[in-house]
């Protein structure tokens, strides 16, 4: 029987019992990818990692991600969360600004910030994100979110899919209290997609009213498709948001560089994601990074 060690990181928070649980194997080598999927479910978390010797020359290691049902190519609070799970284990060694792991996407760089011997932060830089179709039955996204048509500001911002790697749809809503007020009908959110002619892909409500807590938005990201109910936090998704909301006019560039999205409120599993939009001079937008902390809670083994 093989014996597989494990680590329990929440992330995108520093308080444990809150932000996005994450599982990570820190030594996978010897696990097959139909055993790496078996083991995501088994988890039972919203992702799974799998950390694995660097294939490229400029990367550090490589890393799989798998939801409950899936790979997938990039992730972000994954990639956050493995860094500090790296970083507690003497892998990433103390002081170094950079690491690079290999995911599905190429190459992807994170920035680290210690304090003393510990990670206190970690910059995840994304691809830049490319923008799809505008859907335009707002009507018909509302009623698949069992919200009414007036709860979707779509004259402000569009309900648009983005992606740096995993597709998401974006629908802006009027108020943090319809962000609470969402629950997805998976059977409804199909018949949009199909009307559309669009590929399936995760949805994510925001609000940018104001609140107490000094978020520029409030979110909430439903991914019935990967297994996933509703996920804590979701990083990949943050980066094209901050551009999203940039290339419409919701916040200015220099606001766009330190943006906070607050997420998993309703769950009781409250996130902040910080991201940061550089643009040039003609405002496009020249580097994507998605940042937070994490905190580890548990460890295990597991013996299969």
């Amino acid at each position: 029987m093989a014996r597989y060690r494990y680590l329990h990181l929440d992330v995108f928070t520093d308080r444990a019992l809150s932000g996005n649980q994450l599982a990570v194997f820190p030594d996978a080598r010897g696990i097959d990818d139909a055993r790496m999927q078996a083991i995501a479910l088994e988890m039972a978390f919203s992702e799974t990692t799998f950390v694995l010797p660097a294939i490229t020359p400029d990367t550090d290691v490589c890393m799989r991600i798998f939801t409950l049902r899936r790979e997938l190519p990039i992730a972000g609070h994954p990639t956050v969360g493995t860094t500090f799970a790296l970083a507690g284990e003497g892998i990433i060694a103390p002081g170094r600004d950079r690491f690079v792991f290999g995911l599905g996407v190429g190459p992807t760089p994170v920035s680290l910030q210690w304090q003393d011997d510990a990670l206190a932060f970690a910059w995840m830089s994304q691809p830049l994100p490319t923008f799809g179709q505008v859907f335009s039955d707002v009507a018909a996204v509302a009623a698949a979110l069992q919200l009414a048509p007036a709860d979707i500001s779509a004259t402000a911002m569009p309900v648009q899919q983005g992606s740096a790697g995993v597709p998401v749809l974006f629908v802006p809503l009027a108020s943090r209290r319809a962000v609470d007020a969402a629950e997805l009908d998976p059977a409804r959110i199909r018949a949009v997609y199909a009307a559309q002619g669009a590929d399936p892909s995760a949805v994510f409500v925001f609000s940018t009213e104001p609140g107490d807590d000094g978020a520029t938005v409030f979110s909430r990201m439903f991914a019935p498709m990967f297994g996933i109910a509703e996920d804590a936090a979701t990083g990949s998704a943050s980066g094209p948001l901050g551009c999203y909301l940039l290339r419409h006019g919701a916040v200015s560039a220099a606001a766009a560089r330190n943006m906070i999205s607050a997420q998993g409120v309703k769950m009781g599993r409250p996130s902040r994601i910080h991201i940061d939009i550089a643009s040039g001079d003609d405002g496009a937008v020249q580097q994507v990074r998605v940042g937070g902390q994490a905190v580890q809670v548990a460890e295990g083994t597991l013996t299969l």
